[in-house]
C-alpha cells in the first residue's frame, strides 16, 4: 500500500484542501507575489532560480485506484527524452500517472521504470517524450548555512510551480516515513535539513542553490505519509545519492532495495503490530482486497502472515520489502497463521498491482 503524497479533501489548511498554507500565503511565491522568504535566499534569488529551473520540472498526477482518491507530486527531468526523477512516496499506489512538463505545457502518460523504497526514490519514463528542457546538478558539496530554494506543485494546484528561499540548517539527518494505510514504515538516513517550507506537493521537487543547481530530491510529509517535523522544516535527498539510484534503476539493476518494473500485488492491508494473534509473530490482516490473490489463497481478516518464499515476517515493513523481489506472475510460497492457530502455506501468483 502507498504512501500519499496528499489525499485531497483532507487536511486543515485555511483555504487549502491540501493542509498547510497553499502557494502564495505564507513563504514566497514566485510569480504570484506576497509573503515573506525564510533566512537564506532573497526574494530577488528565489525569482530568479524559479525562472531558470521551473523549464526543467514536471507536475505528477496520480490515480490511486484501490484508494478511489487522487494524489499530486513534483519531478525533475534528468534526460531530455522524457526520464524523470521524484519520491518513491509520490508515485506510490498510483494506477494511473499523468505528467504535465513545465517547459512545454504538454501533458504525458508516465510509466514507473523502478524504484528504491527505502531511499523513497523512483525514476519516470514520459511515453513520446523528446526535446525537454533539464535541471542542471551541483557539482560542489553542499554545507550548512548555505542559502537554498526550495520548488514544487506545493499543494498540488498544478501550474507555474512555487518557490520557496531558505539555508541548510544540517547535514547528515535520519526520519522515519510511516505508511499509514499499509503499516510500513522507512528510515531515510543522510538527507539535508532545511528551514525553508516545503509542503505536501513539493515532493519530488528540487532544492537549489542561489544559481540554480540542484542539490537535492525534496521530501515532504504529507497525508499517509507521515515523519516527526517542526514547523517550517523541511528535508531533502542529496542529489548525488539520488542519480546514484536513478542511474541504477535506468540501467536495470535491481537489487535488495531497488525494484524494476511492475510491482507485484497481494491484495492485503496491514496492521504495524509485530505480533498478532495471540502472540504469533508477524503482521496481522485487516482487510483484503475482494478477487485478489491473497483472497485467493484462503486469507482472511485476523490471520497472521509469518514468511515469505521461506523467509520471516515479523512486520508490515518486512513484508513489503519482501514482496519487492519478487514481479506479477511469479510463484510466491505465503505462510500464515490463521484465528484458530492453524498454520497455512499456499503457492501464490501475485497480480499486477500499484505503484510500491
Amino acid at each position: 500500500m502507498p504512501y500519499l503524497p496528499f489525499n485531497p479533501g483532507t487536511g486543515s489548511g485555511s483555504g487549502s484542501p491540501f493542509g498547510g498554507t497553499g502557494p502564495g500565503s505564507g513563504s514566497d511565491n514566485s510569480g504570484n507575489g506576497g509573503g515573506t522568504t525564510a533566512s537564506g535566499a532573497t526574494p530577488e534569488q528565489v525569482a530568479a532560480v524559479a525562472a531558470k529551473v521551473d523549464p526543467a520540472l514536471v507536475d505528477i498526477d496520480t490515480v490511486l485506484g484501490a484508494q478511489n482518491a487522487a494524489a499530486a507530486g513534483t519531478g525533475i527531468v534528468i534526460a531530455s527524452d522524457g526520464i524523470v526523477l521524484t519520491n518513491n512516496h509520490v508515485v506510490a499506489g498510483a494506477t494511473s500517472i499523468t505528467v504535465t512538463d513545465i517547459g512545454n505545457h504538454k501533458a504525458y502518460r508516465a510509466a514507473v521504470i523502478g524504484y528504491d523504497r527505502s531511499h523513497d526514490v523512483a525514476v519516470l519514463r514520459l511515453s513520446g517524450a523528446s526535446g525537454l528542457a533539464t535541471a542542471g546538478v551541483a557539482t560542489t558539496a553542499v554545507k550548512a548555512g548555505d542559502p537554498v530554494v526550495a520548488i514544487g506543485n506545493a499543494g498540488g494546484t498544478g501550474g507555474t510551480p512555487s518557490a520557496v528561499g531558505g539555508a541548510v540548517t544540517a547535514l547528515d539527518q535520519s526520519i522515519t516515513a510511516s505508511d499509514e494505510s499499509s503499516g510500513a514504515s522507512e528510515k531515510l538516513t543522510g538527507l539535508i535539513e532545511v528551514n525553508a517550507a516545503i509542503e505536501a506537493g513539493d515532493s519530488g521537487g528540487p532544492l537549489l542553490t542561489t544559481s540554480g543547481q540542484v542539490i537535492g530530491v525534496d521530501t515532504a510529509a504529507s497525508t499517509g505519509f507521515r515523519y516527526p517535523q517542526a514547523g517550517g522544516q523541511g528535508y531533502a535527498i542529496p542529489i548525488a545519492a539520488a542519480t546514484a539510484i536513478a542511474g541504477q534503476i535506468r540501467a536495470g539493476a535491481a537489487s535488495s532495495s531497488v525494484h524494476i518494473g511492475a510491482t507485484a500485488y497481494l491484495g492485503v492491508e496491514l496492521t504495524s503490530s509485530q505480533s498478532g494473534y495471540q502472540g504469533v509473530p508477524g503482521p496481522a490482516v485487516l482487510g483484503v482486497v475482494s478477487g485478489s490473490p491473497a483472497e485467493s489463497a484462503g486469507l482472511t481478516r485476523g490471520d497472521v502472515i509469518t514468511s515469505v518464499g521461506g523467509t520471516g515476517v515479523a512486520t508490515a515493513t518486512d513484508l513489503t520489502n519482501l514482496m519487492d523481489r519478487y514481479h506479477p506472475a511469479d510463484r510466491v510460497e505465503l505462510t500464515w497463521t490463521d484465528v484458530s492457530g492453524t498454520s497455512h502455506t499456499a503457492t501464490v501468483k501475485p497480480a499486477t498491482g500499484p505503484v510500491g
